[in-house]
């Protein structure tokens, strides 16, 4: 460029975008897809495909009879691989990720900061595996003994878990920045399997499937402190916040206990069902809920007076349950009628979690998944939920919308899902 006094030079240059390797999956394949960009369309097909297009901004929109259109908006600058699972028509909660996982995924927890989630393996070792919930990417795997693990719970900081192994009647508490194995804590019973902690975090409770008691360790040394007897194969548990009462569900004979935690006192105040599972409560509305895996359905019950009424009927089998942060979802994970054989085996339905307005009990939506879904978490800003197939080996991620959003869906599939249980 040559500059002259008095003489003005401009010059245009443009650029031609790159061209960029794009590879698109759906599930469930041969999907239509549409690419478009500057508001034209530029190529479509079905999927799995692989496209060559320029650079820039493109959308991208997915279509397939029967399933929720999927359309996405996005910067295209390298070459790219995307992989979508599309929802059934009407469905609300979004699926982000499936992937695989170790053996019979029992037990299911997000960290407290929402960055991992620990999958306890029944068919460990390894005993844990931990993953990046958004990605799918194992981040680490941890042998405890040669066994296998039931499940974790952290403390509030997201510093420890606590993680239980039956075979060994123990509890192992975990560092969850290095992932090592910090002591091992023995309930001095049998087959222990759900753990909780008091609102101090100083002392932890095991429930002890054969054992038929909970035992309680004192995490200052971690000794055990006593053991106390509760109803039949008692499993699911609730301290309350003042740390005074423990609820305890009974699996064997479908009852709800409640613990004096001062002198070790019981009480059962419920023995309707036929196999209470799990507990979840909502300290700040006073209620706690029940999932009964024999009378397919919920009990609820007033924490100020534990009267106990039925809630809502459910698919077969709900085991696992949760509360969103606000304490207006409940959702519940449904294993499927059991093989007649045995429920080791594929059952004739494929299991589903429900989401419930607890103010109503109504469905506000409903997900089918695989073989028994039982492994039920939701992420602490409410946003994630991740459930596990248990006898697929398969962790599900799906992203959840305001309650707001959800109340206005009108049920979602709510009830479309019901056809869609029965294997074919």
């Amino acid at each position: 460029v040559v500059l002259r006094r008095g003489k003005k030079t401009s010059f245009k240059f443009v650029l031609k975008p790159l061209s960029q390797k794009l590879k698109i999956t759906t599930h469930p394949e041969k999907a239509r897809f549409k690419i478009y960009s500057g508001g034209k369309k530029i190529v479509e097909g079905l999927t799995p495909t692989d496209v060559t297009i320029y650079s820039g901004i493109i959308t991208l929109s997915i279509t397939k009879p029967g399933y929720n259109t999927l359309s996405e908006n996005f910067m295209v600058d390298e070459p790219a691989e995307f992989e979508y699972w599309l929802d059934r028509e009407g469905q609300i909660a979004h699926c982000l990720k499936v992937f695989k996982c170790g053996p019979a995924p029992k037990g299911i927890s997000f960290t407290p900061d929402g960055k991992e989630l620990w999958v306890t393996m029944l068919g460990g070792p390894p005993s844990v595996e931990i993953y990046d919930p958004m990605t799918g990417k194992n981040l680490e795997r941890i042998k405890i003994n040669n066994y296998g693990a039931v499940e974790a719970v952290f403390n509030r900081q997201g510093t420890r878990a606590y993680v239980s192994q039956m075979e060994t009647a123990s509890v192992f508490e975990i560092d969850v920045r290095t992932r090592r194995v910090l002591r091992k804590m023995e309930s001095k019973s049998a087959w222990s399997k759900v753990v909780a902690l008091s609102p101090d975090e100083k002392t932890l409770f095991v429930s002890n499937w054969s054992g038929n008691d909970v035992s309680e360790i004192d995490l200052e040394n971690g000794k055990l402190k006593r053991r106390i007897p509760t109803v039949k194969t008692p499993r699911g548990m609730y301290v309350t916040p003042d740390g005074k009462y423990l609820y305890v569900a009974g699996f064997g004979k479908g009852e709800i206990d409640k613990i004096d935690l001062e002198n070790g006192n019981r009480k059962t105040i419920f023995n309707g069902g036929i196999a209470i599972r799990h507990l979840v409560g909502d300290s700040k509305r006073g209620v706690l809920y029940a999932s009964d895996m024999g009378k397919n359905c919920i009990w609820q019950v007033n924490l100020k007076n534990d009267r106990v009424r039925f809630f809502v009927k459910t698919d077969k089998k709900p085991n696992t349950i949760d509360l969103s942060n606000d304490g207006r979802i409940l959702f519940v994970s449904c294993r499927g009628a059991n093989n007649p054989k045995s429920y080791y085996l594929p059952g004739p339905e494929w299991g589903s979690v429900l989401l419930i307005d607890t103010s109503s009990g109504k469905l506000l939506d409903a997900i089918v998944g695989g073989n028994q879904c039982t492994a039920l978490d939701i992420s602490k800003d409410g946003n994630l939920l991740a459930f596990s197939d248990f006898l697929d080996n398969r962790i599900r991620i799906y992203r959840i919308p305001s309650y707001d959003v959800l109340i206005r869906g009108g049920g979602g599939r709510g009830e479309k899902h019901l056809k869609d249980l029965l294997k074919q």
